[in-house]
């Protein structure tokens, strides 16, 4: 299993901890923001350690079912991050009316992200 699925799959049980510890404040929000940048960095360093014009525009990779879908996921859950942010930065304000919301979203991010983490094990490629 490459470095990144592993790392990925951390970081989704360190997700899911924070999930339900989510009344631990002191664990639940660094744990988020953590998980967060972690995503938000992953595509840098993919680019940086990936030949993608060999696979995806000479290999032809570029017009695959499977690239679209995991790019497309991956979209949804950054937008589903920014929404989250917003959600919690007024929760902590005081605005307890968008508890449920912020909830559901916890719920879609889990899933969004498994569901990228899933996409990109099957576009790994071993390196020959």
């Amino acid at each position: 299993m490459p470095e990144t699925i592993a790392a990925s799959l951390v970081t989704y049980l360190v997700m899911l901890a924070a999930y339900y510890w989510a009344r631990h404040r002191a664990i639940h929000i660094p744990a988020m923001i953590g998980v967060i940048l972690f995503d938000l960095g992953m595509p840098f360093y993919l680019y940086m350690n990936r030949d993608w014009k060999e696979r995806l525009i000479d290999g032809g990779e570029i017009f695959s079912f499977l690239i679209w879908m995991h790019l497309g996921l991956v979209l949804t859950l950054y937008v589903l991050y920014v929404m989250q942010v917003q959600a919690g930065l007024k929760l902590r304000k005081g605005e307890n009316s968008l508890r449920e919301t912020h909830i559901a979203q916890g719920r879609g991010i889990l899933l969004a992200r498994l569901m990228v983490i899933l996409t990109g094990a099957l576009l790994y490629e071993p390196e020959t």
